[in-house]
Formats: C-alpha cells, sequence, structure tokens
C-alpha cells in the first residue's frame, strides 16, 4: 500500500517497556507499575525510524505530537492513532501542505456541512465534511475536516471506524488503507523487542534505560545498512543471529552477508542422511 502513494507515508506511536517499580521510582506512573515510553515516528516505505523519543510513560501521547512532527515535509503522508489527536498540531499540519490520517474520538462534536456519499457503498458508511463545534477545538482548528465512516475487519469481526483526514482528494477506500498501513510500525515494535530482547536492562537509572534503548535503535540501523548493501535476501531475524554468532571473530560483515548459504541470493539447507543420527546409531 505505500507503495501506490508516489510520496512518503510515515506512521507515528508509541510502544510502553514494562520496568520494575521497587528499583525504578523515576519512571513510576502507577501505584504498583513503572514503565518507560518510546515515542517514535517509522518511515513505511523504508521501514527506518526518523525520530523517537524516550521517557517514562506517565506523559500522554498527544503531549509528543507536535515534536514527533517537526521533521515532515510539505507533500508528505502522517498517520496515527487517536491517541496523538492534538487539533492544533493538526492544523499545524495542514497549514505545511502535511496531509493526515487518524481516527476520531469517541467524544467528538461535530456539525455536518456536506455529504459527499449520498448512500453506503461497499465497506463505506458515510463520507461527509464537517466542522468543530467546541470551542477549544474550533479555534484549533477552524478548517473543515472530512470523516469516513467505513466497516473494517478486526480479528474476523466487522466493526465501524471512524476516520478524520485533511485530503478532500483521496477515495474514501484510500484513507482507509493508509491507516490500515500504521499496523507497520506495530510490527516494528514487536521486532525490536523480540529480537533485541530490550525488556531486560541492565541499569535501574533513567540514563541507562535510555541508553540500552538508544543502542538498540542505532543496531537496527546498521543492520538494516549492511542488509541494503549486500543485498541481503532473507530476513532480518536470520541477519541479527548471523551477525551475533560471528561478532568475536575476524568477518567483515558485508563479506559475511555475501557468501552465506550455498546459493546466491537464495538459501538453501544442504544435508547428508547420516547426518541425521548420532555416530554410531546409523540405521
Amino acid at each position: 500500500m505505500p507503495l501506490r502513494f508516489k510520496r512518503a507515508i510515515h506512521a507515528v506511536d508509541s510502544t510502553t517497556i514494562a520496568l520494575v517499580a521497587n528499583c525504578m521510582d523515576w519512571a513510576k506512573h502507577r501505584r504498583r507499575k513503572a514503565a518507560a515510553k518510546m515515542h517514535l515516528r517509522l518511515n513505511l516505505q523504508t521501514f527506518l525510524p526518523a525520530f523517537a523519543i524516550i521517557e517514562e510513560a506517565s506523559h500522554h501521547d498527544n503531549a509528543r505530537a507536535m515534536p514527533l512532527c517537526i521533521g515532515l515535509q510539505a507533500g508528505e503522508i502522517a498517520v496515527f492513532d487517536k491517541a496523538y489527536v492534538h487539533f492544533a498540531n493538526l492544523f499545524n499540519l495542514s497549514e505545511r501542505g502535511i496531509f493526515w490520517v487518524t481516527r476520531a474520538k469517541d467524544n467528538l462534536r461535530c456539525r455536518v456541512c456536506r455529504k459527499r456519499l449520498k448512500r453506503p457503498s461497499g465497506n463505506i458508511i458515510r463520507d461527509d465534511e464537517i466542522t468543530l463545534i467546541t470551542h477549544k477545538s474550533r479555534t484549533e482548528y477552524p478548517q473543515r475536516l472530512r470523516r469516513v465512516t467505513a466497516w473494517v475487519e478486526v480479528n474476523g469481526e466487522w466493526v465501524t471506524m471512524v476516520f478524520l483526514t485533511n485530503n478532500f482528494e483521496w477515495a474514501a477506500s484510500s484513507i482507509c488503507d493508509l491507516y490500515r498501513c500504521r499496523w507497520g510500525i506495530e510490527a516494528f515494535f514487536k521486532q525490536i523487542k523480540q529480537t533485541f530482547k530490550v525488556c531486560d536492562f541492565l541499569g535501574h537509572s533513567k540514563h541507562a534505560i535510555r541508553w540500552q534503548l538508544w543502542a538498540a535503535m542505532l543496531l537496527y540501523l546498521l543492520l538494516r545498512f549492511i542488509a541494503f548493501q549486500s543485498q541481503w535476501p532473507h530476513s532480518f531475524t536470520r541477519l541479527f543471529t548471523i551477525v551475533r554468532g560471528v561478532v568475536w571473530d575476524r568477518f567483515g560483515l558485508f563479506e559475511l552477508a555475501d557468501f552465506y548459504g550455498t546459493a546466491r541470493h537464495r538459501y538453501r539447507m544442504c544435508s547428508a542422511p547420516q547426518s541425521a543420527y548420532l555416530p554410531g546409531f546409523a540405521p
């Protein structure tokens, strides 16, 4: 889906990393819980992080929406969850020529100015142009918004979702597909946590947690650079496993990625029948 648009698409989201409350008092955000949070802007076309904020989990997501979107350029697309809905930031993005797609909150108060869809078509239920009626929201975003209501399949069940955007030219189905692409940042967080084991930390201080998370992000960028330069055709997890196994040996990383496997560009397992048995126990 991101390749259909001839412009950069960025996903903005955060992930929570659970910590031990007894020895990490600086990260307490509930009575018996402590956690750190990483806010991230991910380029969905290159799958590379562009900007990140690592801090304690006591801050709300919409308070970090504006710093995460500072580096966006005119014509690019930002996709984020409804936790990052901040109308002052959304209006700033619109004034800078940046398109954005997000979900509407349940308590959104608005007035329909124009109905772009007379009757439901496919999975699209409604397509309207709205204006905000709450005084604070109307002051922060005085222009019109586009609201799209559609049926979306979530975990095998069809539910209705309401999307907001500042683009009035795209098809309503493209807006739904753009928000579905946001799942790429969730896959990125899962990959980082499972591959680099960021659930175990060497220190308990705030700087120790930050440095370990930043080290994991730098390692991810270096491995992606190695995979790009050597045209690595396999998974990212396999590359990390190979590098970890020879990290203390004299191997050039680019040469290691080049001669890995028995056939170039494709992995093929070579084995002999006797290798499946212990010595002396072959039938």
